[in-house]
C-alpha cells in the first residue's frame, strides 16, 4: 500500500478505532440522498470508512495540516472551519457525524447549537466522546503518568452520559440511542501505547500544533520515520488484540468511550 494511505495501515492496528468502525458498520444507516457533515475529520482515518456507507459527505476540520493529510485518502469535499459559525445554511444537512471532536473545543455548547441550526428537522447527529466520572480509574491515572490533556488536544477530560444528554437537550437535540466502547483492558493498553509514544518521541521533535494532539503519527512523513517501530508493534498487535477481547467477558462494564445518536425534532420547539 502506498504511503499516501498510511492512515489505513495505522487503523488496522488500532484497538479503539477498529472498535469504533465495527460499531459504525453495524449501526450507521445512511441514505444515498443524505447530505452529511463529517465534523472533525482529523487525518481522515474514520472518514474513509464513513464515506463507504453512502451519501454525500463533506469532511471538515479546524487544522489545515489535518486536511492536507486527509486529502490523499479522501480526495475531495474537504473544508477548513473555525470554532465559530459553521459555513452552512440553516436546516441544510440531513446528518452530522462528529467523532472525537467536541472535547477539543473551547465552547462545546456553541458547537452543539450550530449543529442544531444546520440540521434539517428530523436530521440526525452521531457523535463520540471520551467518558468521564468516578468509576473511570484510568482517567485519574493519566495525569499521574504525566499524560496531560494537551497531549491529546483535549480541553476537558470527557463527559458523563447524563451531562452530555443534558447538553444535547439544551441545544434542542434528543438522544435516541447510545453505546459505550473501549472497556478497561482496551483503554489501559491504549494508555500505555500513548504513554510510550510521548516518552519516546515527545521530546525528540516539536509536536505540531494540532487540535487532536500528538499521541500518534500525524502526517505521512512522520509515519515513514516511525516505520521500524510500527513493524515491531505489528508483531505484537495480535496478542494485544486477543487481550482486548477479554473486555467482552465484562460486558456489564462502562466503556471509556461514548457514542450517541440524537435527532432534531420535526417541531421547532426545544
Amino acid at each position: 500500500m502506498q504511503d499516501t494511505h498510511w492512515q489505513l495501515r495505522l487503523v488496522g492496528k488500532s484497538l479503539k478505532k477498529r472498535e469504533k468502525i465495527n460499531i459504525l458498520e453495524r449501526h450507521l444507516s445512511v441514505a444515498d440522498t443524505d447530505m452529511i457533515l463529517d465534523l472533525g475529520c482529523a487525518q481522515g482515518i474514520l472518514s474513509y470508512f464513513l464515506r463507504q456507507r453512502g451519501g454525500a459527505w463533506i469532511s471538515a476540520d479546524l487544522d489545515s495540516v489535518n486536511l492536507k493529510t486527509s486529502q490523499a485518502l479522501l480526495e475531495k469535499n474537504l473544508l477548513q472551519i473555525t470554532e465559530g459559525q459553521l459555513p452552512f445554511l440553516d436546516e441544510s444537512l440531513d446528518m452530522v457525524v462528529s467523532l472525537d471532536y467536541l472535547e477539543h473545543l473551547d465552547d462545546d455548547r456553541a458547537c452543539l447549537a450550530e449543529i442544531h441550526r444546520i440540521l434539517k428537522k428530523g436530521g440526525r447527529l452521531l457523535m463520540a466522546t471520551p467518558r468521564t466520572g468516578f468509576p473511570f480509574l484510568l482517567n485519574r491515572l493519566r495525569p499521574l503518568l504525566g499524560m496531560r490533556l494537551e497531549f491529546y488536544g483535549h480541553k476537558r477530560e470527557g463527559y458523563t452520559l447524563k451531562n452530555l444528554k443534558h447538553m444535547l437537550e439544551e441545544a434542542g437535540l434528543y438522544t435516541i440511542k447510545q453505546k459505550s466502547f473501549s472497556g478497561f483492558i482496551t483503554e489501559a493498553m491504549e494508555l500505555v501505547l500513548n504513554f510510550l509514544y510521548i516518552r519516546i518521541y515527545g521530546s525528540a521533535e516539536p509536536a505540531p500544533d494540532l487540535r487532536d494532539g500528538h499521541i500518534r503519527p500525524s502526517t505521512s512523513e512522520e509515519f515513514t520515520r516511525r516505520k521500524g517501530v510500527f513493524r515491531a508493534y505489528s508483531v505484537i498487535y495480535p496478542l494485544l488484540w486477543l487481550l482486548s477481547r477479554l473486555d467482552r467477558l465484562f460486558f456489564f462494564q462502562r466503556g471509556y468511550g461514548l457514542m450517541l445518536w440524537a435527532v432534531k425534532p420535526e417541531s421547532t420547539k426545544k
